[in-house]
């Protein structure tokens, strides 16, 4: 029963984390970089280096902001049902 009701807050969390995610990078890249934007991995503007280092960045903050809210709705599930949804 708590897969099931795990499903749909997990569905919504995940996008809510990604849209958190998008914010966070722009904002943590606008404050390393002095840019609005970081570079696209096509731009002729910038070497590979800064295209890989913006790639990285990005995948680092996803990942711990998907790591979060998978853990935190895992942990509310858990007070709800009495059992982890993975179990």
């Amino acid at each position: 029963m708590n897969k099931l009701l795990h499903k749909p807050f997990s569905i919504a969390s995940s996008v809510a984390g990604g849209v958190a995610a998008g914010i966070v990078f722009k904002q943590v890249w606008r404050r390393l970089s002095g840019e609005d934007e970081a570079p696209q991995a096509t731009s002729r503007d910038y070497g590979w280096g800064e295209v890989l280092a913006a790639a990285a960045l990005q995948g680092a903050i996803f990942a711990a902001v998907k790591a979060a809210i998978d853990r935190g709705g895992a942990a509310g599930i858990r007070r709800l049902t009495g059992d982890r949804p993975d179990d």
